[in-house]
C-alpha cells in the first residue's frame, strides 16, 4: 500500500509537468512564428524621430536608399547667436559606418532662429544595411562655434534620426 500511494504521487507530479511542458512548447512556437512574420519586430513599432541639443531643432528629415541615395534634414538654429558650423559628420550603428560621397556646404553666418536644408547624396544605404521600407538610424555630429566666440570655442552637438527609409 505504501508503494501505491508513492506511484501515485509520482504519475501526478509527472501529468502536472507534461501539461505546463506542453503548455510553454505552445506558448514558444507561437512566439517564433509571431517573430519569424515581423508582427514582434520592435523596429516597426517605433515612430520615427529626429532629436538634438536645445542648440538646433529638427523639422524634417529623409533617408532615401534604393536609386536615390540621399540624406537630407531641415534644422533650425536654436543656440541664440549667429553661428559657424565647421564640421558636419554622419555615422551609424552598423559594422559599415554610413556615409556619403557629397555633403552639404557647412553653414556660415548661420542666423538665430534661421532654417536650413541640407543635403547628403551619393550615400551607402545599401552597404550600412539601410533597406527600403525598414527603418534606419542616422547619427550627426555638429562642430560649430558662436561668431561672437570665434573658432577657439568650438562646441559639438550629437543628434539622431531613426526613420523609414524610402526609396
Amino acid at each position: 500500500m505504501h508503494m501505491a500511494i508513492k506511484k501515485m504521487k509520482a504519475q501526478a507530479a509527472l501529468e502536472f509537468l507534461t501539461t505546463y511542458g506542453w503548455a510553454f512548447l505552445v506558448i514558444l512556437i507561437m512566439m517564433g512564428t509571431l517573430a519569424y512574420f515581423g508582427i514582434l519586430s520592435p523596429s516597426k513599432i517605433l515612430p520615427n524621430r529626429c532629436t538634438f541639443g536645445s542648440e538646433f531643432q529638427c523639422l524634417d528629415y529623409q533617408i532615401a536608399g534604393g536609386s536615390t541615395n540621399t540624406f537630407k534634414m531641415r534644422l533650425k538654429n536654436n543656440a541664440g547667436d549667429a553661428i559657424d558650423v565647421s564640421s558636419m559628420a554622419l555615422a551609424s550603428e552598423s559594422a559599415t559606418q554610413f556615409a556619403c560621397s557629397t555633403p552639404p556646404a557647412n553653414p556660415v553666418s548661420w542666423k538665430p532662429s534661421q532654417i536650413i536644408d541640407l543635403t547628403w547624396s551619393g550615400c551607402n544605404s545599401a552597404a550600412s544595411g539601410f533597406a527600403v521600407d525598414e527603418k534606419g538610424k542616422v547619427l550627426v555630429i555638429i562642430k560649430y562655434n558662436s561668431q561672437i566666440s570665434g573658432p577657439a570655442y568650438t562646441k559639438e552637438v550629437k543628434g539622431e534620426v531613426l526613420s523609414t527609409v524610402t526609396s
